[in-house]
């Protein structure tokens, strides 16, 4: 149930309307775009809402309880001022939206529908959808830790606490796109930067960070695969600085790290495969889980 302010409301009853739609979107860099479907820009709240976005409304739906509901948004990118660029650098990931119903002819007469949050957005040649989600997309989301055999901090975070071991290069040659060669980084054995983060620090990406899907050193020939594309063209000459990979298993924290004594996993916690495997009635006490210590 929604209370419509008055003059809204009586609008409404009468035998012509004046209406559309208006969308505010909160970028994770804060930044805050306006779109609507009318022919000409409008203006409340401080936000200049642009009517050449050319963006168009699909079916919403509402669910009762925590179900998640939403609908969905369809644009161009040259109509919106949206850039490919931004959406694989991962700005509007999670972007908040605000959908409002509002007498164009009178723009004291509005309200709010919907707030919501960018979901799945998909692109093909020109032109993208996005899905919004509704609030309650929030219970969705797994909170607090879980027991798992690998760690759960990051490397070089508070938590991890060991150093990240940045190191600087920049790109010799490269397919545009993935993969790069990198010869400053000839001195380093292969396979250090596989699972570690790479951040341009120049060129046409700056500021756009990847995992590393693999490091190869042959014979200082040094080539380095990314996992996720970069949104523009890689460059000769960009530069970049590259983390040292971590798996985040125990061993490699203690054997690569030193730093066994902060690890945040459960590495001898009991596994599918013993779960299942049941107890040998011949001898039922052998094996490593016998109820004795993992370490003499």
């Amino acid at each position: 149930m929604r209370n419509l302010p008055s003059a809204l409301a009586g609008h409404l009853a009468g035998e012509a309307t004046t209406l559309c739609r208006c969308w505010s979107l909160t970028r994770r860099d804060g930044a805050v775009l306006g779109f609507t479907d009318h022919d000409r820009d409008l203006a409340f709240d401080g936000i200049l809402f642009q009517a050449r976005s050319g963006l168009e409304a699909a079916e919403a739906t509402a669910e009762l309880g925590f179900a998640t509901g939403g609908g969905e948004v369809l644009g161009a990118f040259a109509a919106s001022g949206l850039s490919e660029a931004e959406l694989s650098r991962g700005l509007y990931d999670d972007a908040r939206v605000s959908l409002w119903l509002v007498n164009w002819s009178d723009l004291g007469q509005r309200v709010l529908l919907e707030t919501g949050f960018v979901g799945e957005i998909k692109r093909s040649d020109s032109n993208f959808s996005a899905e919004v989600r509704g609030l309650g997309k929030a219970f969705d989301e797994e909170r607090g830790g879980l027991y798992t055999a690998s760690c759960s901090a990051d490397l070089g975070d508070a938590r991890c606490g060991a150093a990240a071991n940045l190191s600087y290069a920049t790109v010799a040659t490269t397919d545009s796109r993935l993969t790069m060669t990198a010869p400053n980084l000839a001195s380093f054995s292969d396979g250090l930067y596989a699972g570690g983060k790479l951040t341009f620090i120049g060129g046409g990406n700056l500021g756009f960070s990847a995992e590393v899907k693999s490091h190869r050193n042959a014979d200082g020939a040094v080539t380095i695969e990314l996992w996720q594309a970069a949104p523009r063209p890689i460059e000769t000459g960009d530069s970049f600085s590259v983390s040292v990979g971590c798996d985040k298993s125990f061993a490699t924290c203690q054997s690569k790290f030193g730093n066994a004594t902060n690890f945040r996993g459960f590495p001898h916690l009991p596994g599918n495969d013993f779960i299942i495997g049941g107890v040998r009635s011949s001898d039922p006490g052998a094996g490593p889980f016998d109820g004795g210590s993992l370490f003499r």
